[in-house]
Parts: C-alpha cells; sequence; structure tokens
C-alpha cells in the first residue's frame, strides 16, 4: 500500500494528470478483483458449509426412513394376517356350535391387534425449520415435502381400526366370551379353570349384531390400511433412494 501511495504522489506532483488518471482506475480494478475474489472465496466456503449441512440432514432422514421401512414391512405381514382370520372368521357366521372348531373359536376372540408408530421427528423438522431451504434436489424437496401428509394419512386410518377393535369388539367379545378361553388355548393349566367358570357362547356373539358390524368394520377398514401402508412403503423407499443417490452411497 506504501507504494501505491507513493507512486500516486509522484504521479499529482509531476503533473500528469493523464497518467494519474489511468493509475487510479487501474488501481480501482484491482480492487474490485480482489474483493470480487473474497467474495469467490467467501461464497465457495458458504457452498462447502451448505453441503455439510445437507448432507447431514439426508443421512438423519434416512436413517429414520429406513426404520420407518422395517415397520411398514411388519405391518403390511400383520394387516395380511388379520384379513385371513377376519375373513375366516366372518364365513364362520351362520355355523352350527358343533362346526366351530377350536382353530376357529380362536381367530374370533383374538383381535390380534399391534399399535404401529412410525418415526416422523426428522421428517417434521425438516419442513418446520431451515433444515428445508439446504436441500438441493427439487424432486426430494418435494416427496419430503409431501411425506408428512403421507404420515398422517397412515396414523388416521390405524386410529379407526385402534377404536374399533377397543371400543367395539373387544366389549362385545367379554360380553359372551369368558377371557380364561384366550388363556385356555396358550395353556393347558388353564384348561382346568375353564370348566368352572361361566362357558363361553360363541354362537350368541356370532349372531350378535354389534359384533357382525365390528367385525365387517375391521375389515374394510383394515383392507384400506393395507392399501395404504403399501403405497406409504413405496414412497418411503423412493425417498430412501433418493437420499442415498444423494449421499453417493
Amino acid at each position: 500500500m506504501k507504494i501505491f501511495r507513493k507512486i500516486r504522489r509522484t504521479l499529482i506532483v509531476s503533473g500528469k494528470t493523464k497518467s494519474y488518471l489511468l493509475y487510479a482506475f487501474g488501481e480501482i480494478i484491482l480492487i474490485v478483483i480482489g474483493i470480487l475474489i473474497a467474495w469467490k472465496i467467501n461464497s465457495l466456503n458458504e457452498i462447502r458449509k451448505n453441503k455439510i449441512v445437507e448432507l447431514k440432514i439426508y443421512q438423519t432422514l434416512l436413517e429414520e426412513l429406513d426404520a420407518n421401512a422395517i415397520v411398514l414391512d411388519s405391518s403390511i405381514a400383520n394387516y395380511t394376517n388379520n384379513l385371513k382370520i377376519i375373513r375366516t372368521t366372518i364365513k364362520s357366521i351362520g355355523l352350527k356350535p358343533d362346526q366351530l372348531s377350536d382353530k376357529i373359536k380362536e381367530g374370533i376372540v383374538n383381535v390380534n391387534y399391534k399399535p404401529i408408530q412410525l418415526h416422523n421427528g426428522a421428517i417434521n423438522s425438516v419442513n418446520s425449520t431451515n433444515k428445508f431451504e439446504f436441500i438441493e434436489n427439487v424432486l426430494l424437496k418435494d416427496l419430503i415435502a409431501s411425506y408428512p401428509n403421507e404420515l398422517d394419512s397412515f396414523e388416521s386410518q390405524e386410529a379407526k381400526i385402534k377404536n374399533i377393535v377397543i371400543n367395539k369388539l373387544q366389549p362385545v367379545i367379554e360380553k359372551h366370551v369368558s377371557l380364561i378361553d384366550i388363556l385356555s388355548v396358550r395353556d393347558l393349566e388353564f384348561k382346568r379353570v375353564q370348566s368352572v367358570l361361566k362357558p363361553s357362547n360363541y354362537m350368541e356373539l356370532l349372531n350378535s349384531r354389534d359384533y357382525q358390524n365390528a367385525i365387517v368394520d375391521r375389515l374394510l377398514q383394515t383392507e384400506n390400511q393395507l392399501v395404504i401402508a403399501k403405497s406409504l412403503k413405496e414412497k418411503t423407499q423412493t425417498i430412501v433412494v433418493k437420499l442415498n443417490n444423494e449421499l453417493g452411497s
């Protein structure tokens, strides 16, 4: 900088205005170039930092969605098995008492309901904070933005099934069937206890309108949930593939 000032003073004292103007213009150019270089360096550093954040977001999402994919696989298998049992139970309506095998009775009283909880912490965090802006891939951005709605549909349908099982099926089953019957099927030690309790009436249960309506309702809602679960699994896998591509896996 001292050299530049010395040159500037020399040109001013010499009275060479044209040379001074050329020099001043050149100095301005050098300053502008320096600013642009500094800006470019800062910009590259910012891009590098943003990329690190972006990859961390992808890794967190990938872990959550991989976990959801496992839960959905198990859920789909569970829904499929439940539908098989429910259909067999519905076909049992109208059978005579001597036609109700132990296996059929077990299906009638075994609601086989397991609460299902999908993970949504990471996906909600991305969608509700500035993390969303770090995602560069437009298609991936759209998929991530719509995923919470897919989770809501799944959870809403699951809540319907839970309501049917807990508030409709279980009460009417307990009204007509001794719960010891369920234990007796699993453990022979309860057979003796079963003989001194009030006997279960499976025919009354099967002929009960409340039971029939509840079991058919559960069939329909489970069929809907199976479709939703398969669709959600497909969308989950699509996002997982794209996340792996972004991570270079």
